[in-house]
């Protein structure tokens, strides 16, 4: 399974990564439990989590209200952390990762803060996000995070919408994306988007880099999708809700490697033997192509295309048996995939059955392709003195039409 993070039009905040959450499936009273057990501890809260439309979109809606009853400092919030920690949940392996990502997190906020404000960690406070808001909008969405397993999954984001224009903070008038927001996805994709208003928060998009494992700029191959919205809280033009999907990643069962390299010092024995050597230890095709290489040598391109899994292994076969000391290593995914199968069939040559092994290819049930295993066509041959050619038109007939009669049973 795999998880797609899309703040693509909304951008994305704390809040509404726990209603997407919540959307998704994280049972919605735990998560206001732990909420409450953590942050009645800086200041004081009220939570709803409730269903909630945006443009005709029906989301979950985490509607979090926050006043702090103390400014308090980086340390003595994750110092705090782990003392409710101790105190309420020292047996709950689920909160206990929760909290150990929450101080991830917030290291993260405030590395960015700090750099923004030119303030060591000890000395920066969190005014400008609100401490308890932040620790209802980190705790929660670590929490209804790691209820859905989400920890043991690969997730990916889309490109970040930041938003347009300008914001009010306490320092004044400054630019969208804030400058906090800005260091925080440095290095992660990011567009503007459609309104003249902050789209992404500080802590939404710390809560982002903490959980992201890959950005992309397209979705990776899925199916059998679960899909979350959560809300956010301004009314805008837009939908102002953060989309995350939940799927079945089918892009890896398609992904292929191609093996290179360049040979010049092996003989035409050598690299026979080595075609055949790779396909044994699982290629699943080689191609190897003269070629004329530095100062003018004659050489050779080896390719080989594998499965992903085995790239490692043919990389090493490589590399022992032709001596070169490098091989380029090209990902690739197959846009267009037929099902492939190995089949035997038995055909009545001469009053004899004989077994052939055949590669069979399907594209939306048809069968597309159809061919003899050339080893077995070449014995057959010899057995009974009939071209290869003649056998191979013969066998591969007989093949379709029992097929066609089988399905027509």
């Amino acid at each position: 399974m795999v998880v797609v993070i899309d703040p693509q039009v909304s951008g994305l905040s704390g809040n509404m990564f726990i209603g997407a959450f919540v959307d998704l499936g994280a049972d919605k009273e735990k998560v206001k439990e732990v909420i409450l057990n953590y942050v009645t501890e800086f200041g004081d809260i009220t939570v709803d989590i409730e269903k909630k439309s945006k443009s005709g979109v029906m989301t979950t809606y985490a509607n979090i209200q926050t006043q702090d009853n103390s400014v308090r400092h980086f340390i003595d919030i994750i110092t705090k952390l782990d003392e409710i920690t101790r105190k309420k949940y020292s047996e709950n392996e689920t909160v206990i990762n929760s909290i150990e990502l929450s101080k991830k997190i917030f290291k993260t906020l405030a590395d960015a803060e700090s750099e923004v404000h030119g303030k060591s960690l000890e000395e920066l406070h969190f005014h400008e996000v609100g401490c308890a808001d932040a620790v209802a909008d980190i705790v929660g969405a670590s929490y209804a995070y790691h209820l859905l397993k989400f920890d043991d999954e690969k997730v990916y984001s889309l490109p970040v919408a930041t938003g347009n224009g300008s914001v009010n903070t306490q320092h004044g008038i400054l630019p969208v994306p804030a400058p906090a927001v800005i260091n925080i996805l440095k290095n992660v994709p990011t567009l503007g988007g459609n309104v003249n208003t902050e789209l992404a928060t500080p802590t939404g998009c710390a809560i982002l880099v903490n959980i992201t494992d890959e950005y992309t700029t397209s979705s990776p191959l899925l199916q059998n999708k679960s899909i979350g919205y959560g809300s956010g809280t301004k009314e805008l033009k837009i939908l102002n809700a953060l989309r995350i999907i939940k799927s079945e990643d089918i892009s890896e069962e398609n992904k292929i490697s191609i093996l290179e390299t360049n040979i010049d010092t092996l003989s035409g024995e050598i690299l026979g033997n080595l075609y055949d050597t790779l396909l044994n230890e699982g290629a699943r095709d080689v191609c190897i192509t003269p070629t004329i290489m530095k100062k003018n040598r004659p050489g050779h391109i080896v390719k080989v295309i594998a499965k992903k899994e085995d790239s490692d292994h043919l990389v090493k076969i490589l590399m022992e048996e032709t001596g070169t000391l490098g091989v380029r290593i090209l990902p690739h995914v197959h846009r267009g995939v037929a099902i492939r199968e190995n089949v035997i069939h038995n055909v009545k040559i001469n009053d004899n059955i004989e077994q052939i092994r055949f590669k069979i290819g399907e594209l939306d049930g048809k069968i597309i392709k159809c061919s003899a295993e050339y080893d077995d066509l070449k014995k057959l041959s010899e057995k009974t003195k009939i071209p290869i050619k003649d056998l191979k038109e013969y066998v591969e007939q007989d093949y379709k039409i029992n097929i066609r009669r089988i399905s027509n049973d």
